[in-house]
Order: C-alpha cells, then structure tokens, then sequence
C-alpha cells in the first residue's frame, strides 16, 4: 500500500468508514488493479457475542456467486465426455416429474429452464424453517408444472443449480465439494475457499452470520442444509481477487478455452431476444464501462464481485451482517478508482410526472402477475409483484427494467392505445397488462366467498383463510412449517400477499370463482407463478 495515492487510499477509507465499529458485524474488501492488490481491509466483527473483529483473512459466504463456479465445474466434465450440457436434466435425474418440462443443463446455467424455485416454494409454505438438505431434490421431484416452456423467458433459479450440482454428483461418483476443491479450488490455489452446504456447520476461520432484530443481533441461518451449486461456497478476499484475475486473463489454470467462451455467452431465447446472464455470471456495462459481475445472498450476508475487464480493476466486497448494499458500494469504488475520465455520465431518472395518468396496479389475465408503476420521490418505478419499485429507464422500444435489476424477467412496458391496458414484454415476450380498480374491493367484499380448506400438491401444503376484525390472512401448514400472509384485495379476484414476518416476501393471490365461493386459487410470487390449490371436500 506504500505507493498508492494516499487521496485514493483515504477516499476508500472514507466509504467504508459507516462500517468500521466495535459493536455490529461488518464486511472484507478486496480491491486490484493491473493484477495488484491496492486496498485490501475488514471491517466489523466476524463474531458479535464474542467480539471477534474480521479481518482481510476471515472467511464469509458469497452465496449466489458461486453460480460461475458450478457453471465452469459443469464445462469441466463436458470436455471429458461425462455431461452434456445441452441434454435434458431428466438424462440424470429421471425423477423429475415430465410435466414441468424438458430443460436442459445449458438452460438450468442461464435461468431460461422455467423450473420453479424449491428455496421460492419452501419459503411460501414453511417461511424461515430451515429445511433438511433431502427436500431441495425432493420439492422439486413434486413440481407439475413449469413457470413457462424452457427458454422462452427468464427467471432467477436456484433450484436449476441445485440439480446441475446432483447431475455433477451422480456422473462423477464424487460430492459436490469434493469436485468443486479438487477441479477448481486446489488447481486455483484458492486454499481457503470451499463448498459447504449447512450454515449448521462449524469451520475454522468462518465468520458468523448475522441478522437485526429489535436493536439486537440473531444468527443467520439459511433455509435449507442441502445447499449445492447455487450458493454454498465460503471464501476470503485473497481467493476471490486471485479468481478475478484469473477470469480476465488469456491464460487459463482450469478449463479449455472454448469452455471459457461458453461460461461467458449469454443465450438467445426463442423470442429472439440475447440475454446478458451467461453460464452463471452477467455481462454487464457500469457507466459505459464493460464489466463483469455476479452477487449473492445468504440469511445474513451478502457479495459482489466485479471485474471492469478493460481496466483490469477487481473489486469483492463480502459482508456478514452489515447494514450495505454490496451492489452499490461495489459501484462507487468504481467512481472513485476510475473516475468521470473513464465513465460515462450517469443516466437521469425518467421523471413521474411525465407518465402521472398510467401510475396504478396491472394484472395480467394469462398468467396472473400484477405489475406496478409507481411514483418515488419523483422517479418512475416498476414494482413486480406488489414489491419496491424498481428504477425505470426510457429506451427506443419503450420503458425498460433489465433482468439484472430485479433477476426476473427483461421488461419492456409500452402503451397499447386502450385505456386502462398496458403491453409488457418480457425477454421478448409481451402480455396485456389490465389496469385493476384504482378503488378495489373491500375485505367485507371478499371474505365471504373463501371459506374452507384448500391443498397444493406440488407444494405438499394446506392453506385456509383468517379473517380477525379488518384484517384477512392466508394461513399454510407446509411439509416442515407454518407460514401466515396478510391479504389485501386489489381487484374482485386479485389479492396482495405479504408475508408476516422479518422479511418482506410478496407475492399475488387469483382466486378461481365458482358460485358463492371459489373452487381454489393460485399463487404467484417473484420466481414460482401459478402454484394451484384446489379445494378440499368436506
């Protein structure tokens, strides 16, 4: 750190300055250029009960970034004759039910396969239980039903992962974390990075997890024991700043390169429309800059890693608790190192005021997703799914929200001429959108028509409604827990859910009408649509 700018130095020091205390879990930075380490520091406590402080050594999870990892393992065993990524996922786990569809591996890599979520559903029916690593194979050997054919669209899937990760297993005879270290960690000279499925695990060097509650901290532990290739690795700064130079270079450790070429080629959906997430990592531009990227996310922690290739500047910021956005402050290191000489100006908001008449909720009558535009401090946003709306940008084809911002769906809104109907496209595919009720429903409205029990199959769960004075829940007893969901109506068969508890989880319920009541409903969240349940006799 001898000859680096002092000015850049205390600039770094200055962003990360929120996170430096004694008292909350914190985060490591790692930061290169040219191939050389130029800020590398820890901040916080890797253990809070103890009062352990991290440091640049400590070892946290980077969750989704393992996705390129399991990516490239896959490339591995195809140069060998052992996967084909392009067969169908039932060529190794002929389990899987047919009727969800035929994806295959490449498909499962890129999140174009359409297979639902098992952490989305598991979530929906047992909330915050942790679940036994069986049931990630198991929820999904239950799905009936795709979200859409495979590679139409795109949905973020960590069950894809999960299954590529089985298919590795089963073709080498080998756990998934022995291939990870001896294919790509030992050969990396990544010592201190590994695969761990279970936060119930201990491991030396390993930081705790960390969430808030009530001015207090509590464990982070993940939802399931069975975590694979979507997000179980554990590394350190060091490591990941190796792998990153690792990724820019011409010269490769591991893997032939036609193998690097296609872990980095985003697909082509059948709509036509090219994608910008490849075999687990994103082709992106920051500022007119190219870079490479990839996040992830744990009950506790988060990662991003970033690589702006033509300036050979590597950035990893892992945290284990602290309140930051990687994301953003992974952005503003770029700022501060590069500067307005090398990055383009950054884009304007697109104003509300100018779209004042279509803020308000849409439905789409073919597959139930509402959409929102809304007004934040100004700025026109895109919620799916009832959630936070997301930053819109003005394209030639129309308003724009890509998958890299939300990981769901590429969206394009356009107006259609008729009033109340808006057309989305999604990665090429659009939908008309129907305005619902600027006034909707009443509870007085709805309740009466949903009484009785109701059960999914592919969800293994029952569900009823629980109507107390004004309030209507959703109440689910699923395989291993219980989950409760606030209700609010947004149209005569459309309905909020929010999910009680620490976490802001929404998805929408469309109730089936039949009579005085419903025949069942579905439900629809950010990456499983449609999950149906049906009445049960009396």
């Amino acid at each position: 750190m001898a000859d680096q700018p002092a000015t850049l130095t205390e600039g770094l020091d200055e962003l990360f300055k929120p996170f430096n205390r004694s008292d909350q879990p914190g985060l490591v930075v790692g930061v290169a250029k040219d191939g050389k380490t130029i800020y590398r520091r820890a901040f916080g406590l890797a253990n809070v009960e103890h009062g352990v402080a991290n440091t640049p050594k400590t070892r946290m999870r980077i969750g989704s970034t393992t996705k390129h990892f399991t990516g490239l393992a896959a490339l591995l065993l195809a140069e060998e004759g052992k996967l084909d990524l392009d067969a169908s996922i039932r060529k190794y786990i002929p389990e899987l039910n047919p009727g969800a569809g035929e994806p295959t591996l490449r498909q499962l890599l890129s999140h174009t396969g359409g297979l639902r979520c098992y952490i989305d559903a598991g979530f929906i029916a047992d909330g915050h239980v942790v679940h036994p690593a069986r049931d990630a194979l198991d929820s999904q050997v239950r799905q009936t039903v795709a979200n859409f054919p495979a590679g139409e669209r795109m949905i973020y899937c960590n069950g894809g992962y999960n299954l590529v990760s089985l298919a590795i297993e089963r073709v080498t005879g080998q756990p998934f974390e022995t291939v990870m270290s001896e294919r790509i960690f030992h050969p990396m000279g990544m010592p201190d990075t590994q695969s761990i499925p279970s936060d119930m695990e201990i491991h030396p060097g390993l930081a705790g997890l960390y969430v808030p509650r009530d001015g207090s901290w509590r464990r982070g532990i993940f939802v399931t024991e069975g975590l694979r290739g979507e997000g179980a690795m554990v590394s350190t700064i060091d490591d990941m700043l190796r792998w990153l130079a690792h990724l820019r270079s011409p010269t490769k450790i591991v893997g032939s390169a036609e193998s690097w070429k296609q872990l980095m080629s985003p697909p082509t959906l059948s709509s036509g429309f090219k994608a910008a997430y490849a075999l687990g990592i994103i082709l992106d531009t920051y500022r007119g800059v190219p870079v490479i990227h990839h996040g992830g996310s744990v009950t506790g922690g988060q990662c991003q890693m970033i690589t702006a290739t033509d300036q050979a500047l590597d950035i990893i910021i892992i945290t284990n608790g602290a309140p930051a956005n990687p994301d953003d402050l992974g952005n503003k290191v770029m700022d501060l190192i590069l500067g307005d000489e090398v990055l383009a100006p950054k884009s304007e908001p697109v104003p509300s005021e100018r779209y004042k008449a279509l803020i308000g909720r849409y439905r789409c009558e073919r597959s139930g997703v509402v959409m929102g535009l809304a007004d934040t401090d100004g700025k026109l946003g895109l919620s799916i799914l009832t959630g936070i709306p997301a930053q819109l940008s003005e394209t030639a084809e129309g308003l724009a929200l890509p998958f890299v911002k939300t990981v769901v769906g590429d969206f394009v809104i356009k107006e259609t001429g008729a009033a109340g109907e808006l057309q989305i496209s999604d990665s090429g595919n659009p939908d008309l959108f129907q305005r619902l009720p600027d006034t909707p429903p009443t509870i007085d409205d709805i309740a009466p028509r949903l009484g009785g029990s109701f059960y999914a199959a592919d969800l293994e769960a029952t569900a009823t409604f629980e109507r107390d004075g004004e309030a209507l829940e959703l109440h689910l007893q699923g395989p291993y827990g219980r989950s409760a969901w606030k209700l609010e109506p947004m149209g005569d068969e459309t309905l909020a859910m929010t999910f009680k508890g620490k976490t802001p989880w929404r998805a929408v319920l469309n109730v089936s009408p039949e009579g005085d009541g419903i025949s069942g409903f579905s439900i629809t969240s950010l990456r499983t649509r449609g999950l149906r349940f049906e009445r049960q006799m009396a």
